[in-house]
């Protein structure tokens, strides 16, 4: 009689483990026909030219940019992973009206973020159907990048110097989402066969190794060189709590970064730095339950601050990476937080009912709190990296079945 109520008790137990880990799956199929029902509804706020960067809940306004801000890429590379995900021509439609403007792009030399401008864009666009237009505008665009890089400090010098930056006309600040555009110079090698682009990236990834990241593997936000001598003259935040604070999202951009090096170098320091980005934002003391961390981990009103919801989908979509190069413990654990993460953004609490939030899908991002700018608001880079989560999470069920 024991062994039978063991046995009841052992199956009802897998049946339970069984739906809640379909359920994951359930939500992610729901969660990408709402993105659809979004974009579609977004695509009609918006004209040709100007970009969604947020939603003003309070005004209830979408605010956009033209193509030169930094976040001009996601909308498009949004639209071509649900194009991906479902295949909706109307949405394909807007896409290519969106690339077809946003091309222009891939000379402007005054910026570091072309990375998530052209190949959030076009990249996902010359993947999903190659062209040499499509490659052309990425080669110009990696050429364009490689203008910033400076031999004499080993980076690519992110924004033009500003009082605002903390940076004089002698330096160069350098801050840790740059490493996030670092895959477009990669694949212009990879196309051209031009090492010189690895190399950039290879120097930036190297030098900001040393100088963006502390003993315990968390990063300061920007690093300050001198021009001339490529000494570090300043380690500070410009969107965290504080210079010595972990900014929850650079803290994203630092593991995202590492990921895309290993795969693209199979050099195994890579690969140990963004276990240890990793290691560091999963064993923070400060990271709830839920896995949807705090806008910095060090925000002075914990356990009351804000949560970000664009630092929870970017550490997941690299989360979801990475277990893919590491052993079985590590990538149990890895898959595992993002998949809670996953459970917990694809929520009301956090996934908007299909025409409100401005036509956005994800709720509760943080953009510049210190600046008072995109403060519990949806953010084009937050949808961008949910969706990209929720189409590798497909395809590694795809992969095994068993990771369901």
């Amino acid at each position: 009689m024991k062994k039978y109520y063991l046995l009841i008790i052992i199956a009802v137990f897998f049946v339970a483990v069984g739906f809640r880990k379909q359920n994951l799956e359930d939500k992610v199929n729901a969660t990408l026909q709402t993105a659809i029902q979004q974009y579609t509804y977004l695509s009609k706020q918006v004209t040709l030219g100007k970009y969604p960067k947020t939603y003003s809940v309070d005004k209830n306004k979408l605010e956009t940019s033209d193509s030169g801000w930094w976040c001009s890429g996601f909308y498009p590379g949004t639209l071509l992973y649900l194009v991906e995900a479902k295949g909706t021509p109307e949405l394909k439609k807007e896409a290519l009206n969106v690339l077809g403007d946003l091309k222009k792009e891939q000379f402007n030399t005054t910026t570091h973020d072309l990375g998530f401008m052209m190949f959030c864009s076009f990249g996902n666009a010359e993947r999903l159907n190659p062209s040499k237009e499509y490659e052309d505008i990425l080669m110009n665009s990696a050429k364009s990048l490689a203008t910033r890089f400076n031999p004499k400090i080993g980076c690519i010098k992110s924004w033009d110097s500003a009082p605002w930056n903390h940076a004089s006309k002698d330096e160069s600040p350098v801050i840790i989402d740059n490493m996030m555009n670092l895959e477009l110079l990669f694949w212009a090698t990879k196309h051209s066969g031009d090492s010189t682009y690895y190399k950039i990236a290879v120097q930036h990834a190297d030098k900001t190794m040393i100088n963006h990241f502390r003993k315990d593997y968390s990063s300061y936000h920007e690093v300050v060189y001198d021009n001339e001598t490529g000494k570090v003259a300043k380690q500070i935040t410009n969107q965290g709590a504080a210079d010595d604070s972990s900014w929850a999202r650079g803290q994203g951009w630092g593991l995202y970064g590492y990921t895309v090096m290993y795969r693209e170098t199979k050099d195994t320091k890579y690969l140990k730095q963004a276990q240890n980005i990793a290691n560091y934002i999963l064993n923070h003391p400060n990271m709830p339950k839920d896995k949807i961390p705090y806008w910095d981990f060090n925000a002075p009103n914990i356990p009351n601050a804000l949560r970000d919801s664009s630092a929870a989908s970017l550490i997941a979509s690299a989360l979801l990476e990475l277990g893919g190069y590491v052993g079985k413990k590590e990538e149990t654990r890895y898959y595992d937080t993002a998949k809670t993460i996953l459970s917990n953004l694809l929520t009301p609490e956090y996934i908007a009912t299909v025409g409100t939030n401005g036509g956005f899908l994800l709720k509760h991002g943080v953009g510049n709190m210190p600046n008072k700018t995109e403060i519990d608001t949806p953010l084009s880079y937050g949808d961008y990296y949910l969706v990209e989560a929720m189409l590798r999470y497909k395809m590694l069920i795809k992969m095994n079945k068993e990771f369901k």
